[in-house]
């Protein structure tokens, strides 16, 4: 334990005069009841209760001296639990995820229910945004600023095609701080590419898990197992598929949840199906980010005061039902 204003201990100085004070006190007293019990006009002491007499007093001297030392502020290292970690919303923005099979659509549902898992996060938690089609971009980098992550969402719109590969590894990047390099080509190999680990990480990967370009996203998987990184696929769109009217041609589009799940299986996460923003909204339920114990200094002058406060009404309620007076 430690002090902010050690030198106001210098007031505990006087607890050992006060008990030289009280026990001086009680010689007298015994003095004289001596006196008075020799003339008859008091009870003997032998026949008074003991060193139970003594204590209100000690309860009231153990609070005055707690007082004391909390004047000096006393500080204790506590430890307590916090949920800690870093989640990224990596979204699909392909053309395809603005398909009405969930409603309103698919994107929309996934941004409304992300919304809410943002607003109930723990101010421990980071939050960061990637959005993936073609390509892949860190919309917001982790953060505690709820703010800022809620405007990436809002910023998001569907275009172009679909690389889950590119939004894992751009998720990774953004849990790691640093750009990640994906080979060019067409081989979907990520062999050799380093990312570090980070086991208090995690990533929601929402799709309708239609892949078109590379790299292949189940090896983007096996790279995110190894550095730590779960991944929650979330399979938007109906596997039955709908078709998509865009620039006056009819895309044909359906939930490809195989993929999405080998995704899930190979990092250790959890798949799930939603139809509607509710149900997408029970899936961030399922994410569990790791308790933590972290050890803070804290003041805890007022601990010693509500314990001296507790100590003097002790004090003072035996005392009044001993003598019936307080002191």
């Amino acid at each position: 334990m430690t002090f902010v204003w050690p030198l106001a201990l210098l007031a505990l100085l006087v607890v050992p005069v006060l008990v030289v004070a009280y026990r001086g006190q009680e010689r007298r007293r015994a003095a004289g009841r001596a006196r008075l019990a020799a003339q008859g006009l008091v009870v003997p002491e032998s026949s008074q209760p003991g060193r139970g007499r003594h204590v209100p007093a000690a309860l009231m001297l153990a609070a005055l001296t707690l007082l004391l030392l909390s004047l000096a502020r006393p500080e204790a290292t506590i430890t307590e639990p916090h949920r800690e970690g870093t989640v990224v919303l990596a979204f699909d923005v392909s053309t395809s995820m603005g398909a009405k099979d969930v409603t309103p659509t698919r994107l929309e549902a996934a941004k409304a229910a992300a919304a809410s898992f943002v607003r109930r996060q723990p101010a421990g938690i980071r939050l960061g945004v990637v959005a993936f089609g073609d390509s892949a971009v860190v919309a917001q980098q982790p953060t505690d600023d709820r703010t800022m992550v809620l405007a990436a969402i809002d910023r998001l719109s569907p275009q172009g095609g679909t690389s889950l590969g590119q939004g894992i590894v751009a998720a990774l990047g953004a849990i790691a701080g640093k750009p990640i390099t994906v080979p060019q080509d067409d081989s979907g190999s990520l062999d050799g590419v380093d990312v570090g680990y980070y086991g208090s990480a995690v990533m929601v990967l929402l799709s309708d898990g239609e892949n078109t370009t590379p790299p292949d996203p189940l090896a983007a998987a096996d790279l995110a197992s190894a550095a730590g990184v779960r991944v929650y696929p979330v399979g938007l769109g109906s596997p039955q598929g709908t078709v998509l009217q865009v620039d006056g041609f009819s895309i044909s589009t359906a939930l490809d949840e195989a993929t999405l799940q080998q995704i899930a299986q190979r990092t250790d996460g959890q798949y799930r199906s939603a139809t509607d923003a509710a149900a997408l909204a029970k899936v961030y339920d399922s994410i569990h980010l790791a308790w933590t114990a972290r050890s803070e200094k804290r003041e805890v002058t007022s601990w010693f005061a509500a314990a001296a406060a507790v100590l003097l009404l002790a004090g003072a309620a035996l005392s009044i039902l001993r003598s019936g007076r307080v002191v």
